[in-house]
């Protein structure tokens, strides 16, 4: 079970989550992603209406919906989805006085998802009670980078987090891996803030880049992966190197 999180928005944390699912799943693996998110973006990404995420994480938070039933098939074989709502925003204040509110999701979890290969959390731009649930029921943490000027600034918070969860939560915590999206080539800027976050953070960056790329942005306002929506766009070529790195860095880590 991977999170997938950065505080910092717009950095390609559900664009990253729906299209590397859709790139594992094409492997015949049987994928799950959790969307942790308030705004729906992973949900809405995946053609999901509105009208079908009234069973999603924040019935699955709350105790009144397993996985099983708050799931949902989408278009992509092999893929389903834990869709988020409004209704989700309000979990943070009705959870804040209960007892365990940080293991909530990984008890909703526990021993439900025989049959699923792998799951992907794709959590908010927060790092409150739904990000800390999603870092407390994973098992590892994979975090897309932005390639900016600014890229590097926030990241410690969250290194710090990771850090205090494994630490109280969840010891087995790790950071799976950096991934550096939105890289333009043309940019030298791109290439320099590459190169710091190789030289911080050392084999844990991807050698995969995720370009920026104008079918990446299009695909999500059709209500489909770049994958099903252009093949063989830069974009998607990517995502599907990923998921092979993906795998086979997975491969030497505890499932």
């Amino acid at each position: 079970m991977i999170a997938i999180a950065n505080q910092k928005g717009g950095v390609g944390k559900t664009t990253t989550a729906i299209n590397l699912a859709t790139a594992l799943a094409a492997t015949h693996r049987r994928v799950m992603i959790i969307d942790m998110d308030p705004q729906g973006n992973a949900s809405t990404g995946l053609g999901l209406a509105t009208a079908a995420r009234s069973q999603g994480s924040y019935k699955l938070l709350m105790g009144d919906a397993t996985p099983r039933e708050a799931a949902r098939p989408t278009a992509v074989a092999n893929l389903t989805i834990i869709p988020a709502g409004v209704d989700l925003a309000g979990a943070e204040l009705e959870l804040v006085a209960e007892m365990g509110r940080e293991f909530r999701l990984r008890e909703a979890l526990k021993g439900q998802l025989d049959g699923i290969d792998y799951v992907l959390i794709d959590c908010p731009p927060a790092l409150g009670l739904l990000t800390l649930n999603a870092l407390v029921a994973a098992h590892a943490v994979m975090v897309p980078l932005q390639c900016e000027f600014f890229a590097l600034e926030g990241i410690s918070h969250l290194v710090k987090t990771i850090d205090r969860v494994r630490q109280v939560f969840n010891s087995t915590l790790e950071i799976q891996g950096i991934v550096l999206t939105m890289f333009d080539r043309r940019n030298n800027l791109s290439d320099m803030v590459a190169a710091d976050v190789r030289g911080y953070f050392g084999s844990k960056v991807y050698n995969t880049v995720i370009p920026r790329n104008v079918r990446v942005s299009e695909a999500p306002s059709h209500g489909k992966p770049v994958l099903l929506y252009d093949l063989k766009c830069p974009g998607s070529q990517a995502y599907l190197h990923l998921a092979g790195e993906m795998i086979r860095r997975e491969n030497g880590m505890a499932a």
